[in-house]
C-alpha cells in the first residue's frame, strides 16, 4: 500500500514555480525579485531536508537553486519573503500544484544542470548479464534472484534449468515493481512468465494509476506476445522485455542516480545489476568454449567432452552466430557457448536482440561491443608488469648476443 511521504519538496517547488512563471524572461531590474524567491525556495528545501533524505526530486532540487543562484547572480544572504502565489486564470485544469514536471526526471533538471548520466544493465540466454558498470558476467543463478533494488524500483528474475539435469539456465520469469511515486504513480506490478508476455500490468492497467503523473508511467506492445517496452519517465528509465523462443530477455537504460538510490547500502550484494553475480555463482565460459573447440579440432587424440543436445559443433555454432552478430564480442561468445550448451538457436536470437537493446539503450556508443580481457601469462611466461613486452625481447636479444660474446 502506498504511504504518504512526509517530503514537502512538492510544495517548495509548487510555490517558487507559480511564483516565477515566466522568469526567464525578467529583465535586469527584476532579477532582485526572482533571488528573492530563489532563496525562499532555498530555505523551503532547507526546512525539508531531514524527512528529504533520499528522495529524487529533493537533491534535483537543491542542485537546480545551485545553479540559478550562479547563473542570475544572487546572494545567498538576502531577504526570504514567501513568493506570492500566481493566480491561476478561470478554467485553467491542465495546471496544479503537482507540476508534471516533478513526474518527469529529464525536464526536473533545470537548464544550466548538468545532464543526467544514464546507465545499462542486460539480461539474456544462459543466462549472460550485463552490469550498470559494463562489467559482462555468465552466471549460474537458478531459482530468484533481484536484478535491481533501489528506492523506485524492484527487478526480480527466476531462472530454471533449460533441459532436465543441464547446468544451463535461462529467465523464465520476470516481476518488475514500481513502487508508488509521490503524486505521480501508484505503486504498479508487471509479471511476464514463459509464453505469457503482457502488455499491461498486474491490474489491468496501462499507465501509472490515478494520480496527476499516471502517464509518467506507461506500456507499449511493440511485437505481440514477443516484445514490451516500459517508460517510466518519472524516474528517467526505460525498460525493453521480449520473449525469445521460449524464455525471457531483460534490458533497461537508468539514471546513475536512480542506480544508486539504495538506502541500505549493506543490501547492494545481491543486487546483480550493480555488483554482479556472486563468485560461486559465475562461469567462466571463455574456458568452456576453448575446451569445446579443441575437443572439436582434436576428437581422435583423446576422451571427447559430452556431445551437444543438438548438432551443433563449434565450428557450426561460430558460423550460426556470425549470421547475426559479425563482430566477435562477447555476445557473438555469448551466442556460440548458448548454441553448444543447449542446442537451441533461439539463444543466438536472444543474443542479438540483447545486442540491439543495448544499441538503443546504452548513452556511451564507443562501449556498446565488450571484449573479452587479455589473459595473463602463466607464472615463468610473464614478464614482470608495468614492463613494455618489447622491451624483454629487446633485452633477450642483448643477453643472447652478450652470451655469443663470451
Amino acid at each position: 500500500p502506498a504511504v504518504t511521504s512526509p517530503c514537502k519538496i512538492l510544495k517548495c517547488n509548487s510555490e517558487f514555480w507559480a511564483a516565477t512563471s515566466g522568469s526567464h524572461h525578467l529583465g535586469t531590474e527584476e532579477a532582485p525579485e526572482f533571488c528573492t524567491a530563489l532563496r525562499a525556495y532555498a530555505h523551503c528545501t532547507r526546512r525539508t531536508a531531514r524527512t528529504c533524505r533520499g528522495d529524487l526530486a529533493y537533491h534535483s532540487a537543491v542542485h537546480g537553486i545551485d545553479d540559478l543562484m550562479v547563473q542570475h547572480n544572487c546572494s545567498k544572504d538576502g531577504p526570504t519573503s514567501q513568493p506570492r502565489l500566481r493566480t491561476l486564470p478561470p478554467g485553467d485544469s491542465q495546471e496544479r500544484s503537482d507540476s508534471p514536471e516533478i513526474c518527469h526526471y529529464e525536464k526536473s533538471f533545470h537548464k544550466h544542470s548538468a545532464a543526467p548520466n544514464y546507465t545499462h544493465c542486460g539480461l539474456f540466454g544462459d543466462p549472460h548479464l550485463r552490469t550498470f558498470t559494463d562489467t559482462f558476467q555468465t552466471c549460474k543463478v537458478q531459482g530468484a534472484w533481484p536484478l535491481i533494488d533501489n528506492n523506485y524500483l524492484n527487478v526480480q528474475v527466476t531462472n530454471t534449468p533449460v533441459l532436465p539435469g543441464s547446468t544451463a539456465t535461462a529467465t523464465s520469469k520476470l516481476t518488475i515493481i514500481f513502487k508508488s511515486f509521490q503524486e505521480c504513480v501508484d505503486q504498479k506490478v508487471y509479471q511476464a512468465e514463459m509464453d505469457e508476455l503482457p502488455a499491461a500490468f498486474a491490474d489491468g492497467s496501462k499507465n501509472g494509476g490515478d494520480k496527476h503523473g499516471a502517464n509518467s508511467l506507461k506500456i507499449t506492445e511493440k511485437v505481440s506476445g514477443q516484445h514490451i517496452e516500459i517508460q517510466a519517465k518519472y524516474i528517467g528509465t526505460t525498460i525493453v522485455v521480449r520473449q525469445v523462443g521460449r524464455y525471457l530477455t531483460f534490458a533497461v537504460r537508468m539514471p546513475e542516480e536512480v542506480v544508486n538510490a539504495v538506502e541500505d547500502r549493506d543490501s547492494q550484494g545481491l543486487y546483480l545489476c550493480l555488483r554482479g553475480c556472486p563468485l560461486n555463482q559465475q562461469i567462466d565460459f571463455q574456458t568452456i568454449r576453448s575446451a569445446q573447440a579443441t575437443e572439436g579440432r582434436a576428437r581422435r587424440k583423446g576422451p571427447s567432452l559430452p556431445a551437444p543436445p543438438e548438432a551443433f559443433t563449434y565450428e557450426t555454432a561460430t558460423a550460426k552466430c556470425r549470421e547475426k552478430l559479425p563482430v566477435e564480442d562477447l555476445y557473438f561468445q555469448s551466442c556460440v557457448f548458448d548454441l553448444l550448451t543447449t542446442g537451441d538457436v533461439n539463444f543466438m536470437l536472444a543474443a542479438y536482440y540483447a545486442f540491439e537493446d543495448v544499441k538503443m539503450l546504452h548513452s556511451n556508443k564507443d562501449k556498446l561491443h565488450l571484449y573479452e580481457r587479455t589473459r595473463d601469462l602463466a607464472p615463468g611466461n610473464m614478464a614482470p608488469s608495468g614492463t613494455p613486452a618489447a622491451l624483454w625481447v629487446a633485452l633477450l636479444c642483448l643477453s643472447q648476443c652478450w652470451l655469443c660474446l663470451l
